[in-house]
């Protein structure tokens, strides 16, 4: 199940460990198209808007979690391509306190101020007790996503890829059937919605880690006992002569590059929620058309956002290894494949956009119909833009640089929330989606301009 990034035949290498993230990342998009089918089918389109409004919502909290993970496993993978296994396992265990406590701290915080946090998002008035009811709900389950990509990560830092994709799977199907079951069975409406969720995430949190502790040496040292606690800057495991130094050093490494890959994360996902906030002021048909469009744009740059993710692992494996002609070989494969694949993608958005849309409403719905094509066919063109900033993200995270992943969500977020809310208002919701295409293109250029700086520095 593990994979060796520093060896064999650079593409072939990320590829094969790509694909179960890939398939993962489909799963869960086919998941929640069949949630926003469901939803739009059987309980109308203010339901539809409530629950796409809360998608965006709980992305934005749960981005917060993500990308610290992301960033420990990053940092994880480095030491790993280093074979430095002790090292691995210090920053693994010190990862789980620390995000483990933030997901607790994040999940109280959000149930005591949701009225608030609403509020923000200046949701309608005719959808707001449909969209307290959901997201009440699903908040419960912010410690079910930690467990989950935080084993994912750490696994994946491994070189595994596939155990995370099977507890994901077995996690989405469920979800799927619980859906249809609580919904258009049962009828309990949102609230149904909600609680399929839940309970799929925590079969895939519980699930994954148990697999990880059980399974996994590296994972050894998380059992608690008298003789394996964290007291006073130690960790020590079982045996009484074996001590890991957890101190300051360790503990500061984890948390400088978690709260960077976490805060581009955030970064990114509160720019969407902005956005999402000013998508509300134009109305039922504009949100109901924006969360179909987005969850069309989801499953159609998924597979790049997925191969970004893979590509970070290979360049921070190799990175720890300095393997730097093998890193700068992936970059350039990486680049074209990117690419080519995101302008085959427009393509086919742009010509299927009208036929895209009707798949989650109604044939009668003409308003959001037209919407939600003028949407996709604003958005599809420029998939490359989203797709080589995938890879640029990947990429400093896997170096050591994180803070320019934080840098490029910065310009990218920063031009679309500016540029919305500043013409918007006077052009239309329009402005909106060509400010998203702007703050791509902008980031991108920063990106490659800092790469090639970087790569004549060296």
């Amino acid at each position: 199940m593990k994979r060796d990034l520093t060896e064999g035949p650079v593409m072939k290498a990320v590829l094969l460990f790509t694909w179960p993230m890939l398939l993962g990342n489909l799963l869960q998009q086919c998941y929640n198209m069949a949630d926003t089918w469901i939803v739009g089918k059987a309980l109308g389109s203010q339901a539809l808007a409530a629950v796409g409004s809360a998608f965006t919502l709980m992305t934005f909290l749960t981005s917060i979690l993500i990308g610290l993970c992301m960033g420990a496993g990053s940092l994880c993978a480095i030491y790993f391509g280093r074979k430095e296994e002790e090292s691995v396992q210090k920053r693994m265990r010190a990862a789980f306190l620390f995000i483990g406590a933030v997901s607790l701290i994040l999940q109280f915080l959000s149930l005591l101020s949701l009225h608030g946090l609403l509020w923000i998002m200046r949701v309608p008035a005719e959808i707001y007790g449909l969209m307290y009811s959901y997201v009440k709900i699903i908040l419960y389950g912010i410690i079910f996503v930690f467990l989950y990509n935080y084993f994912s990560c750490m696994l994946r830092a491994l070189g595994n890829s596939l155990v995370p994709l099977i507890f994901l799977g077995v996690g989405t199907v469920g979800n799927i059937v619980l859906d249809f079951l609580f919904v258009m069975v049962w009828h309990f409406g949102v609230e149904g919605a909600a609680a399929a969720t839940v309970a799929a995430q925590a079969f895939s949190g519980i699930g994954i880690m148990v697999y990880s502790l059980s399974k996994e040496k590296m994972f050894r040292g998380y059992r608690l006992s008298r003789k394996n606690i964290f007291i006073g800057g130690r960790l020590c495991r079982e045996e009484p002569s074996k001590k890991y130094d957890f101190g300051r050093n360790v503990f500061h490494e984890v948390v400088v590059n978690s709260l960077a890959a976490s805060v581009q994360q955030s970064i990114m996902n509160f720019g969407i929620l902005m956005v999402q906030s000013l998508v509300n002021s134009f109305g039922t048909v504009v949100m109901a058309a924006f969360t179909v469009g987005v969850k069309i744009d989801a499953f159609a740059y998924m597979p790049v956002q997925e191969f970004g993710n893979a590509f970070s692992v290979f360049i921070a494996q190799n990175y720890g290894a300095k393997k730097e002609d093998r890193m700068m070989q992936g970059v350039k494969k990486s680049v074209k494949l990117v690419v080519i694949f995101c302008l085959i993608v427009s393509f086919f958005v742009y010509l299927f956009a009208p036929s895209l849309i009707q798949i989650f409403v109604e044939s009668g719905e003409k308003e959001i119909i037209a919407a939600g094509t003028q949407y996709l066919r604003t958005e599809g063109r420029f998939y490359w833009g989203i797709g080589l900033l995938f890879l640029f993200y990947g990429y400093y995270r896997a170096v050591e640089l994180p803070i320019m992943s934080v840098v490029l969500t910065v310009i990218s977020l920063g031009t679309r929330v500016v540029l919305s809310y500043l013409l918007a208002p006077q052009i239309g919701e329009m402005m909106i989606w060509y400010a998203i295409l702007i703050g791509w293109i902008l980031a991108d250029t920063v990106g490659a301009i800092v790469y090639c700086r970087r790569r004549r520095g060296q």
